[in-house]
């Protein structure tokens, strides 16, 4: 299920798969960029059953309900997190009203409440209102850590390479690549 998406320059529709919401892709007509997705997503079960599946950056779930005033104060922290945090991570909207099997798969309680998935594993859930500063750390506490990265530390903690020296840990990978 593809989310459409209004493309600035020449205004048509663009189908966007789940995948790929948090990407830089291109108009289908003119072939302008079209830049990630910078505001929340208002989900039902099937399109958040996709995007979670797809997602290659972590996602921040917002449970909320409209006559719910707390999640009315929080909405513009959720909406500056997702403009923040376009291309390096993904946020959700699920309005327990409308869904509330939703709700009940991540037993939501009480509202607003928070949940970020990586890799489609619950990494923290938190209720009650939180600042557009603690939702980014928990995102970018989510994003999923490279093999080269964990190499590094790995030879930094062994004391194979000094820490801080990115340029001997890049020449012992171009070595290890082309020895094999």
């Amino acid at each position: 299920m593809p989310v459409m998406r209004v493309c600035v320059n020449c205004g048509r529709k663009n189908r966007i798969p789940a995948k790929y919401l948090a990407s830089t892709g291109r108009c289908g007509a003119c072939k302008s960029p079209l830049s990630p997705i910078a505001e929340p997503l208002a989900v039902d079960d099937a399109l958040f059953d996709e995007i979670v599946q797809n997602a290659q950056v972590p996602i921040l779930v917002d449970f909320w309900a409209d006559w719910c005033g707390p999640c009315r104060a929080a909405a513009p922290e959720v909406a500056r997190t997702a403009a923040d945090m376009a291309g390096k991570g993904r946020v959700l909207k699920v309005d327990t009203e409308k869904h509330p099997q939703l709700a009940g798969r991540f037993n939501v309680l009480g509202i607003p409440n928070f949940v970020v998935l990586s890799g489609g594993r619950v990494v923290m859930q938190q209720p009650g209102v939180v600042d557009h500063d603690q939702m980014e750390q928990w995102l970018r506490s989510a994003t999923p850590v490279s093999a080269e990265c964990r190499l590094q530390r790995r030879l930094i903690r062994s004391r194979l390479i000094p820490p801080g020296n990115n340029n001997l840990f890049r020449s012992r990978i171009r070595n290890a690549r082309s020895a094999t």
